[in-house]
């Protein structure tokens, strides 16, 4: 079978037999194909990155890998836990159990923090960015990687969560500029060094109900850590956290930037306003005008 013969029946099998979530669009049938194939051939990478590739030729035993990495991902395996990498803000990251998938509505975040930052470094030469719940450290590390004028600390309850952020700052040859400790949210970051520091706080925080969780499809409940999703009873206490804390942490005209769930932007917004530290909101849309990102600037 050559190997445009195989990669038809293979797609047509994971047509039949796959479920693909909508919050990883990247995520086709044929991109997954992709991303497996360069796997079995020993070049990991993501959907986003391998559907633009030709495919290498497969040695025999390379198609039988195949064909059992295809078994896994119609059996639920996350995609990106298979491959080990994720594209996030066009930055290929390590990807594992350790820590959520970076997601590309999470991008709707990243973009607003990297323009704010790129508007900051016009005043400041270096400017100093907190990503709290960093996961994997695909925000802290692709803005950092975007704009060479950042610093970034930051922070994961998860320890294993932070030893996966390390690996990919040593990936992107980033050990020089951000920095990643355990510690639950700014608890990290106590000392009085950092107070007043940041000129800009960066959080995707857990959001989903507790209620909600368990229910959510089984490919994500039963492969990526309940602790990056479960956000308390309403689904808003981290949030309601990060903003009651951030503005000891940055400076005067500093930002906190932030993803919120499906619903929930109206209510958090009015938070926001009701602290009366901060002198400016703005929201960032979805493509179906839903509230995903809030940003407040300190007083």
């Amino acid at each position: 079978m050559d190997k445009q013969e195989l990669f038809g029946r293979l797609v047509s099998e994971l047509e039949t037999r796959l479920h693909l979530l909508g919050d990883k669009p990247e995520e086709s049938f044929r991109s997954t194909l992709s991303a497996l194939w360069f796997k079995a051939a020993g070049i990991p990478m993501s959907a986003e990155k391998a559907i633009s590739l030709t495919l290498p030729d497969l040695s025999d035993e390379q198609i039988a890998y195949l064909l059992t990495l295809v078994q896994m991902r119609v059996e639920n395996t996350p995609l990106a836990y298979i491959t080990g990498r994720q594209n996030f803000m066009g930055v290929e990251l390590l990807t594992d159990r350790r820590a959520l998938i970076p997601r590309k509505e999470t991008e709707l975040l990243g973009r607003k923090v990297l323009k704010l930052s790129r508007e900051q470094s016009e005043h400041n030469k270096t400017i100093y960015i907190m990503d709290v719940c960093c996961g994997s450290g695909n925000l802290g590390i692709s803005i950092a990687y975007s704009n060479p004028n950042c610093i970034v600390y930051a922070s994961d309850i998860s320890q294993e969560a932070v030893e996966l952020t390390q690996e990919n700052i040593y990936l992107l040859n980033l050990n020089q500029r951000v920095f990643a400790k355990q510690g639950d949210m700014m608890s990290a970051f106590e000392e009085d060094v950092y107070n007043e520091k940041f000129d800009l706080i960066v959080c995707n925080p857990p959001y989903i109900s507790s209620a909600k969780v368990a229910k959510m499809d089984q490919e994500i409940s039963m492969n990526e850590p309940t602790v990056a999703f479960d956000g308390g009873m309403l689904g808003i206490k981290i949030i309601q956290k990060l903003i009651h804390d951030a503005p000891r942490f940055l400076k005067k005209g500093g930002w906190v930037a932030f993803e919120v769930g499906l619903g929930q932007g109206q209510l958090i917004y009015q938070l926001c306003e009701r602290i009366l530290l901060f002198s400016q909101i703005d929201t960032v849309l979805d493509n179906s005008n839903n509230i995903r990102v809030i940003s407040a600037r300190k007083l």
